[in-house]
């Protein structure tokens, strides 16, 4: 892998909003996998994956390694500190890169960077939809690919096709990124060159043996972030960091997106449906009212055997309605506890 610039070090080391909210909206999807390519491309954008990981409670906690080392600017060796932890209480094996420590120091690298990058990548990209010109920086590297570094200083409008498949990264390793100027001498001062202003020649046409542009790594050849830019956009600053009322206004629409309806159809990890209370959540013994993993008995009833997305959708919207009232079994149960306590003192 490349090493990295120190300016991106400070960079990953200073998580922002955007970042941290792109990662946040992958949790709602933990998949299973037996190697890399089953998860390809934009699918990546809204959910998470380690390759060979095939338990959900064995995702769920590497998930949440990986969440802690983006949200909290966790360094690579807390995380395979971490990653250890995981790895011998599932008692995980047979995962690539086991049998030697520079394999696994190896694998653990590639978890983190590859997922430290990919999320400030799809942040950038939702900072950048404010500014009509973007500029390609190469990352610095001492042994750098030489198709990345002929793109340094490339200027283009943001609309420009060559940011499809070759926004960065651009491969397993790539630490390059784009920069977003309002005027040509605003990319100047950002490393631009205003009057580089085409992609080399023959930068759209596929290499014969891989299909893919020129410079661009299997599975690499995509806008990490542009199919949930909107999202993203709309969840910044972090959800857990919001008042409870705009988090139920964001789970509630992510409900109603087609991905919502994918996950139901065969729903392998978690998804958000409800946020509790404050108060409720911690009850329940949970830190964040947007990641409780209990189930509560509730006074709905979806028709429906199974109940249709849509039936569903109704009733989960149904049941937010009835925790803001504190109308759930749960919570008069709780009430009522509550209310015993304080007759009795």
């Amino acid at each position: 892998m490349a090493p990295l610039s120190d300016e991106i070090r400070a960079i990953l080391r200073r998580p922002f909003d955007e970042q941290v909210a792109f990662f946040l909206g992958k949790l709602g999807r933990l998949v299973p996998t037996a190697t890399w390519r089953d998860l390809m491309r934009e699918a990546h954008d809204c959910a998470f994956m380690v390759a060979g990981a095939a338990k959900a409670d064995l995702l769920a906690d590497l998930a949440e390694a990986v969440d802690k080392a983006i949200a909290e600017g966790e360094s690579l060796q807390k995380f395979r500190q971490r990653f250890a932890e995981i790895v011998e209480r599932h008692g995980w094996h047979g995962w690539t890169g086991e049998e030697t420590k520079a394999g696994r120091a190896w694998r653990t690298l590639v978890i983190y960077m590859t997922n430290m990058r990919t999320s400030y990548a799809a942040g950038r990209l939702a900072q950048l939809k404010d500014f009509p010109i973007w500029v390609y920086r190469h990352s610095g590297a001492e042994h750098p690919r030489l198709q990345h570094l002929a793109w340094d200083g490339l200027t283009l409008p943001a609309d420009h096709p060559f940011w499809a498949a070759h926004y960065p990264p651009n491969g397993w390793g790539c630490g390059c990124r784009v920069a977003g100027a309002s005027s040509r001498e605003g990319a100047r001062r950002l490393g631009g060159k205003p009057d580089y202003d085409a992609p080399p020649p023959g930068w759209d046409v596929p290499d014969p043996k891989t299909g893919l542009p020129p410079g661009i790594q299997e599975g690499w050849d995509y806008m990490p972030g542009a199919s949930v830019v909107d999202r993203v956009r709309a969840l910044a600053p972090k959800l857990d960091r919001l008042p409870p009322k705009p988090s139920v206004a964001l789970i509630q629409d992510w409900l109603r997106a087609e991905a919502f309806a994918r996950w139901y159809a065969d729903p392998k990890g978690a998804w958000p449906l409800a946020r509790l209370p404050d108060a409720d959540a911690q009850a329940l013994g949970a830190r964040e009212g947007v990641r409780v993993n209990t189930i509560l008995p509730v006074d709905v009833y979806v028709p429906g055997c199974p109940p249709t997305p849509e039936a569903l959708l109704q009733g989960l919207l149904h049941l937010q309605d009835m925790i803001a009232a504190g109308e759930t079994h749960y919570q008069r149960m709780v009430a009522a506890s509550r209310a015993a306590e304080g007759a009795a003192s």
